[in-house]
């Protein structure tokens, strides 16, 4: 038996909302018939958002959300997206697809979504094909009060007021489609760029991220770190606020990531495997963050994550469109158990991408809408959101899985917000159930205030047809007695508890 102990007295850091983060790039049919119909579509929208997405997004309580790219801001001209759709410039989306971007989805059309969602905005700017006035003009268009040129534009476009930029990303994979700088070349090219992300209000300030690494580059960010920490002036926290870091898990690299939904238990252990790398990423890239903002005062920025694999068969393999099985459930759930326990340093990540893209959260396909298994993860761990990290530790623990890809039989992350205490529990294993007790020190008599389950066989997944096969449930396999629960973790699940 696995025992889970938690000390409802030692609250740590705060889990920042925007760890629950998605991201939407101009890419296959994420913003295109997935967030955005336009308003002469028959499918119900509200200025041309989807009111069936829109909704759903809600319930999950989206924080924030990343836009335009991806290697697409780094081709991103912020211009061409304003004005009459009419009269907006065309271009071929050469990163994606091969298609036509007529650009009626722009600045004014995503300040509008993010305002239906309720969520924070997040723009990423084209450092990488982009001038430092480009970058300078659409800040000055999108957040300026007063008289100048740009807020002129944007009142003549029908926007008297400026909006609520809240981060702003000064360039994009810039190791890699950004540029294939250098990290000393991005680092100084950073410091010019950002001097003119101003804020004209301060207490709307914007908040900057830098692009971080890919992956296990530690080389790139010791490099930008130390370029950017070079002859800063003492305000040097005022010209960053985040590092960012991309990682994909594929079943086995880049050139072979596998099915979204034909797998052996092979590949599922190594897809867990990988997913649980995310913590040893973080603590390699906090350890050089550390060096130089031993603080913690610039937040780590995951706004790139989640599972790419192969396209589903038929389909663009320009679009990325892939399915969202059982399997994505449990990498969403390791994942976001890793960002809370990191939560002193992790403030912020998108999930990679939020609608037909990778490992979505929702599928269209004309008027039909379905909710992924990751989905409903992301709706339990809601709860998170804002809470206290509380200290816990799991004893009893086997490794379950072949050889070289054995992984913990259960990842565990505890919070409490509002006097409830939110236990997220994933079960890695394709076969065996877990027995758990859990220990709430510091508690009495505990009551149960809900208890919920996404499960199924390792491949399950959702279908325009079969849109309920896994679906977030209410878990029955719960006692509790005083300051303990016993619980009875079926495999290929992941489980929410809520006490007070």
């Amino acid at each position: 038996m696995a025992r889970l102990l938690v000390n409802t007295k030692n609250k740590k850091e705060t889990i920042a909302p925007e760890i629950y983060g998605h991201f939407s790039e101009h890419l296959g049919r994420c913003i295109y018939e997935g967030l955005y119909v336009g308003e002469n579509s028959d499918i119900p929208n509200v200025n041309g958002m989807r009111k069936d997405v829109v909704d759903a997004l809600r319930e999950i309580q989206v924080p924030v959300l990343r836009w335009p790219g991806g290697c697409f801001a780094d081709e991103y001209h912020w211009k061409d997206g304003i004005g009459p759709k009419e009269t907006r410039k065309k271009m071929i989306n050469t990163h994606w697809g091969g298609v036509t971007e007529d650009n009626s989805f722009g600045t004014h059309e995503f300040m509008e979504l993010c305002e239906q969602i309720g969520c924070k905005t997040y723009i990423n700017g084209n450092l990488g094909s982009g001038t430092v006035q480009e970058m300078s003009e659409w800040v000055e268009y999108m957040t300026f009060n007063g008289m100048s040129p740009m807020a002129d534009l944007r009142k003549k476009n029908g926007h008297e007021k400026p909006w609520k930029v809240d981060f702003f990303g000064v360039g994009n994979e810039n190791w890699g489609c950004g540029g294939n700088m250098t990290p000393e070349h991005y680092g100084n090219e950073y410091r010019r760029y950002q001097t003119y992300v101003r804020n004209y209000d301060a207490e709307r300030a914007i908040q900057k991220v830098c692009c971080g690494s890919n992956v296990d580059d530690y080389h790139w960010t010791e490099g930008v770190l130390k370029t950017c920490f070079d002859h800063t002036p003492e305000q040097f926290h005022g010209f960053m606020d985040f590092l960012s870091l991309h990682y994909y898990v594929f079943t086995d690299g880049w050139d072979k990531k596998g099915s979204a939904t034909q797998f052996t238990d092979l590949d599922w252990f190594k897809v867990m495997k990988r997913a649980l790398y995310m913590d040893t990423l973080i603590k390699g890239h906090s350890a050089i963050m550390d060096q130089y903002d031993p603080e913690k005062k610039i937040g780590m920025s995951v706004d790139e994550w989640g599972n790419w694999f192969d396209v589903e068969p038929g389909t663009n393999p320009g679009f990325l469109y892939q399915q969202n099985t059982v399997r994505d459930a449990l990498v969403a759930g390791i994942t976001l158990n890793i960002f809370n326990k990191h939560c002193d340093r992790v403030k912020m990540a998108c999930l990679a991408q939020m609608v037909n893209v990778l490992q979505s959260v929702i599928l269209t396909e004309g008027p039909k809408m379905v909710k992924t298994p990751t989905y409903h993860v992301f709706h339990m761990y809601r709860h998170h959101q804002g809470g206290k990290l509380l200290d816990s530790a799991l004893t009893g623990v086997n490794e379950v899985g072949p050889d070289e890809w054995k992984v913990p039989h259960l990842t565990e992350s505890v919070s409490e917000k509002d006097g409830v205490v939110t236990i997220t529990i994933n079960n890695l294993s394709v076969s065996d159930t877990e027995n758990v007790e859990v220990t709430l020190d510091g508690m009495e008599n505990v009551t149960l205030v809900e208890a919920n389950i996404v499960t199924g066989a390792k491949d399950s997944y959702n279908t325009f047809d079969n849109p309920e096969q896994v679906k977030e449930e209410k878990f029955e396999a719960v006692t509790v007695a005083g300051n303990q629960l016993s619980l009875q973790i079926p495999p290929c699940s992941v489980v929410e508890i809520r006490v007070k």
